[in-house]
């Protein structure tokens, strides 16, 4: 199995899995997730969708050849179930091995004598087998009867990212001088996990600019770039590092984006994509990225990124800042907002920060608008402070999170500023159990490549 492919789990899933494979007894337990997958970047991933315990002397019982096994009326019963939902089957069982594990001869044996014939009951969808220690994980996926993939990592996606391997990833022992202060914080293994992270800044005015040049400086190693929209002279004050003959060329925001993080770090690799987020084409390239920053302000672009965290289980954060007036043009309101979303929490949905009239609006021409009494949108009022605390407390979430330099936060908040009244808040964010974006049973939930995304043509 010299191909790999990787796996993501919610952190709500994973806790009830883990507390069941390891429930302090030191014995061995067993389950079955169903999972959707995805192509994303060319590696193959699987999104953990259902968690199914086997209940011991039940389900999991005493094996004839090895410890212990599924049984055979629980493997039909949820093959069946992957075969006609669509998902792949995955066996779970666990060892007592910490930080490395891997199956035994025995486990292997087994799935070379029973995932053929599981195979033609899944019609199509791959099946497996999962092992884990305290803090490792190997797979054993069947793609086809001759195509077997290894599990190169598991990403357990709560508030904070954890990532699982079958054994800890070698550190290349020598750091950049331009990281040396950074890495005094959270160490080379933590650079190197930044070095290997692959995010999406989806728009690249005066929020995602900002985000782009800070996620450089902290040495994050590939980027996708994605806006539709080139520089004007009107966004000198706000976009890091455009420059006037920018704006008379018309130059791309996504160039200018790229110029600034290779100054940061030359070693960068970077996809520009000057197209809107919101197109099938476009999103379909976000699936496989590590992390998205939403910084496009358009009712459609935030459907799309809410739809990619909960069908891809994907963390990300919608970010953004607002100044208001009243009928009388008195300032009444300056704030800023950092959003985070994490699969089954957040949803934008859910919190009505998704406009359907909005939406419909969007999809009009200037003509139509016009036609139809709405006019045309003027351009919110922005200065480049109030980007900055955005940008910057978004970044700064990232970087603890993705690296879990701190505990779950349980709940899940936003965080709001209010520069005029002074206040800072954390709201929590409300969660419908039957949202179709968000909640386990509806149609999108670690769906994967299965189901269509909300995208406009193109």
């Amino acid at each position: 199995m010299n191909q790999h492919c990787r796996i993501r789990i919610a952190r709500d899933e994973f806790t009830v899995l883990y507390n069941h494979l390891f429930p302090g007894d030191n014995d061995e337990h067993g389950a079955v997730l169903l999972a959707g997958i995805s192509q994303g970047d060319g590696q193959p991933t699987l999104h953990v969708r259902e968690v199914h315990l086997a209940i011991e002397g039940v389900d999991y019982i005493e094996g004839k050849i090895g410890y212990r096994a599924l049984n055979p009326t629980f493997i039909h019963r949820l093959i069946t179930r992957a075969r006609d939902e669509r998902l792949v089957y995955l066996a779970v069982h666990n060892h007592f091995s910490n930080r490395h594990v891997g199956f035994s001869q025995i486990d292997i044996d087994s799935h070379e004598r029973g995932y053929p014939a599981l195979l033609q009951i899944a019609r199509g969808m791959p099946v497996g087998a999962l092992v884990f220690g305290r803090r490792s994980i190997a797979g054993d996926i069947w793609m086809s009867g001759t195509e077997r993939l290894a599990v190169d990592k598991a990403i357990v996606v709560g508030t904070r990212i954890e990532r699982l391997r079958p054994s800890p990833k070698s550190t290349d022992p020598g750091a950049s001088l331009n990281h040396e202060r950074q890495v005094r914080m959270f160490g080379k293994a933590g650079q190197a996990e930044l070095a290997d992270c692959h995010v999406a800044v989806l728009g690249l005015g005066g929020i995602g600019s900002l985000v782009a040049e800070y996620l450089a400086r902290l040495g994050v190693g590939h980027f996708t770039l994605v806006d539709d929209d080139s520089v004007e002279e009107s966004n000198l004050s706000r976009i890091v590092g455009a420059s006037t003959s920018d704006a008379l060329g018309r130059v791309a925001k996504v160039e200018v984006a790229k110029r600034i993080i290779l100054q940061a770090n030359e070693h960068a690799r970077i996809r520009m994509i000057l197209d809107d987020a919101a197109k099938e084409s476009v999103a379909r390239q976000l699936t496989g990225c590590d992390y998205l920053f939403l910084a496009a302000d358009s009712m459609r672009a935030r459907l799309v990124f809410n739809a990619l965290i909960h069908q891809y289980l994907i963390p990300g954060v919608q970010l953004g800042s607002k100044i208001r007036h009243d009928s009388n043009g008195v300032l009444i309101d300056v704030m800023s907002a950092n959003r985070p979303v994490r699969p089954g929490q957040g949803c934008l949905w859910c919190n009505q920060l998704i406009d359907a009239t909005a939406l419909a609006k969007e999809a009009k021409t200037d003509a139509e608008r016009k036609a139809q009494g709405y006019g045309v949108e003027e351009p919110n009022p922005s200065v480049i402070s109030l980007n900055a605390i955005s940008a910057a407390h978004a970044v700064n979430d990232f970087l603890l999170d993705y690296l879990s330099l701190r505990t779950e936060s349980d709940p899940l908040h936003y965080e709001h500023y209010h520069f005029l009244a002074g206040t800072r808040s954390l709201v929590q964010p409300r969660r419908d159990g039957d949202c179709p974006e968000c909640s386990r049973s509806g149609p999108r939930f670690g769906r994967g490549d299965s189901v269509s995304l909300p995208c406009i043509e193109g």
